[in-house]
Order: C-alpha cells, then structure tokens, then sequence
C-alpha cells in the first residue's frame, strides 16, 4: 500500500468515534486484522479499501494519502478561497489583543504579495518551489506547535512523529533557503533551474515604493520587525 494509509485509516476511525474492535465488526474483518493494517505491519486488499471508503465517507484516494480532499477532488488554484473572504469574524469591539492577529496577518500577507509577484515576474519554477516550500514549512511548524499545546488533539492527523518534527523540519527549512539562494544567484545546483537574468531582482527602498506602493510600508514594517527579533542594530548605534 503506502507509508500514508495506515495513519489516515487510524484518523479516521478515532474521528468517527469508534473503537477498533467495532471498526472491525462493521469493516467484516478480525480487530487484529484492522489492527495490523492500522500499523502497517500488513497491507489490505481493494476490496477491504473500498469498504473503507464507504464507511468513512472517503475516497479510495483520500485514504491512500493521493489528495487532501476527502472526496477525491484536485485541488485547483480557483478552488482556493480567498482568505479574507473566507474569514467572517467580526473586528468590533476589538481588544489589543484580537487586533494583533489582524495586523500581524497584514504585514505578512501584504510582503507575501511583493515576494510571490517578484517571484512571478523572474518566473523561474524551482526558485518559486524553494521559497514556497520553506513559507510553508514555517506555517507548519507553528500549527503543530499550537496543536500540541493541547493533548486531546490527535497525533495522527500528521505523519511525522512529534519528538522528530522539528528537528526534521528545521532541516528542510535550511535545504529550501540554502537551494533558493543558489537558485537565485544563478548557480547550478542538481535538479534544480539556477536563474539567468537578475533584473527582475533589483530590491530596494525605491523600487518598492514605486512597483508597490500599497504593500511598500508593510514590507519596510516586517522587515523592521523581523531584524528586532535578531537583534541587529542599525549602523552607527551601540
């Protein structure tokens, strides 16, 4: 079968609620059976694999680990919400602290912006892969941090064991930075594209404010941020 089968049947039968050995009834398979395969000490057969999408309300290839959609649905760039559409939370009555997410939220997404259009307009696909591949990885990092806060939620809804993500995640992280900075500079690096013309990464002050004049001050603002975090200090200051 797969390495993402046995975690994605283990997932969804804690999410329905049921144990194992009722599972197994209603699967028409021994407890120790459904157990092995929940392990992945031993690999099912189609026919147990469509009868598990059926009792999950799943698609065969949800449960292979295939789409993250559960019915089977490929995700396209149009299906993906807009996330400001997408999120109706009220900002009356905002204390400091429901504010910050906002802003926060803000800054970020509006550098993401001037990031992803530089990345566009260079339009060089590994470069785009390593730098989206290292955001993601953060998002990651601090959603697992945030689950793990809480100790009913549920292990299996990742694959990676908590005691190894974020050694293993910080690992890739500095894969992705160390492949998109020779990317960027235009040195070979195996299966990977290097870029041939700079010109569409010429970054400063002005050209910010000129190319994004809408998004140049959230920059500028978390860049600020971001450089108090690691303490460097503007020349000529003690």
């Amino acid at each position: 079968m797969n390495s993402d089968f046995p975690r994605i049947l283990t997932l969804l039968r804690k999410e329905k609620g049921v144990s194992q050995k009722s599972a197994a009834e209603q699967l028409l398979i021994s407890q120790a059976l459904l157990s092995h395969y929940e392990k992945g000490i031993r690999e099912c057969g189609l026919d147990f694999l469509v009868r598990c999408a059926d009792f999950y309300g799943v698609s065969c290839d949800y449960l292979l680990g295939r789409t993250p959609d559960r019915k089977g649905s490929t995700l396209t760039v149009d299906d993906i919400p807009d996330p400001d559409e997408a999120m109706h939370g009220s900002r009356e009555n905002m204390g400091v602290s429901a504010v910050l997410p906002v802003l926060n939220k803000k800054l970020i997404a509006n550098s993401q912006n001037i990031l992803f259009d530089i990345l566009r307009r260079v339009n060089n696909k590994s470069l785009t892969s390593e730098v989206s591949a290292f955001l993601m990885l953060a998002v990651y990092r601090m959603i697992r941090i945030l689950h793990s806060a809480n100790p009913k939620n549920q292990d299996s809804m990742f694959g990676v064991l908590p005691h190894c993500c974020p050694q293993y995640a910080d690992a890739a992280m500095q894969i992705c930075e160390a492949n998109a900075g020779a990317v960027a500079k235009g040195q070979n690096i195996p299966g990977l594209i290097p870029v041939k013309e700079k010109s569409e990464l010429i970054i400063n002050t002005e050209m910010l404010a000129e190319v994004y004049p809408l998004y140049a001050s959230s920059m500028l603002n978390l860049i600020q941020n971001a450089e108090s975090r690691v303490e460097v200090k503007p020349k000529g200051k003690k």
